[in-house]
């Protein structure tokens, strides 16, 4: 009697993320970038101020400069003694005097607060600064930012590991800094497989052989690849040949930190990938418990290492979002790769859970819950360009509508 053959058990979506982490160990070296030039970068030491910020009060209005004691009584006149723009420092304010201030200006001595123009009337007088009347009392301390109340001098503004964003940017800058010391940027080949894969440009569809499909995961996963500051080198489509995949990855091993394959991890005849990195180094293949997504792999060629992604093109995209994307973030030192689900309520019944973990795409309605996108097959593309994101549904649990679930916005994955 015939041995019957047992598939593996399927592998769950954490354990297959822990596996992969503890083999990206930050390894990149670090390089020296213009602010400028640094959004997106993962910091590789802390960003620590030398100086306060802002250095003294100042005003946050345009208005008067003003002792709130001269202003009690009800629309009280006051001399405008001296006119104050950004960038210059006023003198000391006298009792009884007002000072005409613009926004950011330092606050004179004397004064207590500011009152915004719009609550005044100013009273021009020939040959001089003129007075003005305050239509509503201040409050002392009213539109005065403090020295310090951004950041005191020593503090770290920004933390090594830290995804740099254009807040972070402004921080930076803020505190003196032209330059920062990031990770360099992770060397990622990209490669796909199939021979039924043709690219748009190159044929027309109506000169397509039957059979033949565009190949979409090309374009999304360079962008995606670029979005997180990759160096990208794109071998476009390698033909379904054992020794044409070999010949692909052991040049792609000399010169990338990271090669990503899509298509060929399956057991199929013309999935050559398997053997062809069996051939040049070492590959773990597994069968993950979610959907889509189910076939994955992970490997090393020399000093480069190799994730393959399934070919339909809605399990490339969720598996490089929440396998590779955190890979790529450990590779360069990121503190923070996890994404960020919220808890939302489902406007819809779902009651056939899968036995498999499931991302469901979903989008946001007008009543504040979530929508479900019809058609949730792992070849229909649609779905995540017409979802803000997907539901992580555990493995074996239905819901219903007014259910919360975990809701992962795409937001928090594509940056």
């Amino acid at each position: 009697m015939a041995e019957v053959s047992k598939r593996p058990p399927l592998m769950p979506l954490d354990e297959a993320l822990a596996r992969l982490l503890a083999c990206a160990a930050p390894q990149l070296d670090t390089e020296s970038v213009s602010t400028f030039e640094a959004d997106g970068r993962v910091l590789a030491q802390d960003v620590r101020s030398g100086l306060t910020v802002p250095p003294r009060d100042n005003s946050s209005m345009d208005g008067y400069a003003v002792r709130s004691a001269d202003c009690a009584a009800p629309r009280a006149v006051l001399r405008v003694a001296q006119r104050i723009p950004a960038g210059t420092v006023g003198t000391p304010l006298a009792a009884g005097t007002a000072a005409r201030i613009f926004t950011g200006a330092q606050i004179p001595d004397g004064a207590d607060a500011v009152v915004m123009q719009e609550d005044t009337s100013a009273l021009p007088e020939e040959g001089s600064l003129g007075s003005v009347r305050i239509e509503i009392a201040p409050a002392a301390g009213q539109w005065i930012r403090r020295a310090g109340e951004d950041v005191a001098a020593g503090d770290v503004v920004l933390a090594r590991g830290e995804r740099l964003t254009p807040a972070g940017l402004g921080l930076a800058a803020s505190v003196g800094l032209d330059r920062l010391q990031v990770a360099k940027r992770p060397r990622v080949t990209l490669l796909s497989t199939g021979d039924e894969l043709v690219m748009p440009g190159e044929v027309a569809p109506e000169a397509m052989k039957p059979g033949s499909i565009y190949n979409s995961n090309r374009f999304f996963m360079r962008a995606l690849l670029v979005r997180l500051g990759c160096e990208v080198h794109d071998l476009g489509i390698v033909p379904d040949r054992r020794d044409a995949t070999i010949e692909a990855l052991r040049g792609a091993s000399e010169r990338s930190d990271l090669i990503i394959t899509t298509g060929g991890v399956s057991v199929g005849e013309e999935d050559h990938i398997k053997a062809a990195v069996q051939a040049l180094g070492q590959l773990d293949l597994w069968s993950l418990s979610m959907k889509p997504g189910k076939p994955f792999a992970y490997g090393r060629i020399g000093n480069a290492h190799l994730t393959g992604l399934p070919g339909n093109p809605v399990s490339s995209f969720l598996t490089f979002l929440l396998l590779v994307r955190p890979f790529l973030l450990t590779l360069q030192g990121a503190a923070r790769v996890a994404p960020s689900p919220v808890a939302m309520r489902a406007d819809f019944d779902w009651p056939r859970a899968d036995r498999r973990r499931e991302f469901l795409r979903a989008r946001r309605n007008a009543a504040g819950g979530l929508d479900l996108f019809a058609n949730q097959s792992s070849g229909v593309l649609t779905s995540m360009v017409w979802g803000e994101g997907v539901i992580d549904t555990p493995a074996g649990q239905p819901f219903k509508a007014g259910d919360m679930v975990q809701f992962i916005p795409f937001s928090s994955l594509l940056g």
